[in-house]
């Protein structure tokens, strides 16, 4: 199997992605207490094998979330997370986070994402930011902020809108708001959806307007779905040991990947969550090679099809095309 050296990654989410290395710098730079042992502080930033469902998963970001409460903090996280992935080879990323999850400590939405936008450009990774609303029941007014700013810095950095939490508690169908909203400001947008909630949650983040779905792996359950998923060209931002680790499927011999790109639907390979689940792009890929006996023409069209759903400006496009047909020509 070829070493992949052009990767990308478009659903990774800043919280999740915090390494044991980072971890121990953003504390020490905070002052904030952690495990002297690693295998202590990994048990803090690692999900169990055990995990039973998404809601627990979800349990693993507080630890995390604790050490993006500052600027500092912030833009450190971020700029590790980028230097990481270009030793990845990793040559794009989106990555996503909720800046009203960074203001515990007093700290504004929009000084939150301007220090991650600090921490990305200081890396040099080309990148584009993803700002998430949440799935919560008494944050109507932070999500709007969320939502507003994303327009703000639309192109300053700043990619898309996302809506990220516990799906099957907070159902899509109750947001049509935030994203009425958005399309007025002409903010682009992926959703959380058909992960811990069926079929019915990817067809209303369509109805929405959504021009990505993040996982969108219960599509599988419902054939029309599919079917207008492949006439819309939406993306499916698959990741799949994060399906996994959230008990949706078993093993990966139930992953619909396969199912998918026989009918024509765009997916791509993605991690989520790399530090929580202890993967790497790579490996993500890895993985389906070895499940689905995937071809090198078929790990070509799953990188070539991250290119044309990300958000990325044209000629950045190009650039990754290009990439990418270089190293399949080795």
């Amino acid at each position: 199997m070829r070493k992949l050296t052009c990767m990308i990654d478009l659903h990774l989410h800043l919280d999740g992605a915090i390494s044991m290395e980072s971890a121990r710098q953003l504390a020490k730079l905070q002052d904030i207490p952690i495990p002297e042992t690693d295998e202590a502080l990994n048990a803090l930033l690692t999900v169990s094998p055990d995990c039973k469902d998404l809601n627990e998963f979800l349990e693993k970001f507080a630890f995390p979330c604790s050490l993006l409460q500052t600027r500092e903090g912030l833009e450190n996280a971020a700029f590790n997370l980028c230097t990481e992935l270009i030793a990845q080879g990793v040559m794009y990323a989106e990555i996503r986070f909720a800046p009203q999850k960074s203001c515990d400590r007093k700290l504004t939405q929009r000084e939150a994402i301007v220090a991650v936008l600090a921490g990305v450009k200081r890396s040099g990774l080309p990148c584009g930011l993803i700002l998430c609303c949440m799935r919560d029941a008494n944050n109507q007014a932070e999500n709007r902020e969320t939502v507003e700013l994303c327009g703000e810095y639309l192109g300053k950095g700043v990619c898309a809108l996302d809506l990220a939490g516990a799906e099957a508690l907070f159902p899509t169908a109750d947001f049509e708001d935030l994203f009425v909203e958005a399309r007025r400001r002409g903010i682009p947008f992926t959703i959380h959806a058909g992960e811990a909630d069926g079929p019915k949650s990817v067809q209303c983040a369509l109805d929405f307007g959504a021009v990505r779905i993040g996982h969108g792996v219960r599509a599988a359950e419902d054939e029309s779905l599919m079917e207008r998923l492949a006439a819309e060209k939406i993306p499916l931002e698959l990741c799949p040991t994060s399906n996994l680790n959230t008990a949706i499927y078993a093993d990966l011999s139930g992953f619909p990947l396969r199912k998918f790109m026989e009918r024509g639907i765009l997916v791509t390979v993605n991690t989520d969550d790399p530090s929580i689940e202890g993967t790497t792009i790579a490996r993500e890929y890895e993985l389906l090679i070895r499940q689905f006996g995937l071809s090198g023409d078929e790990v070509r069209q799953l990188l070539r099809n991250s290119v044309e759903a990300s958000f990325a400006p044209d000629a950045l496009k190009e650039k990754m095309r290009e990439k990418i047909e270089a190293e399949f020509a080795e």
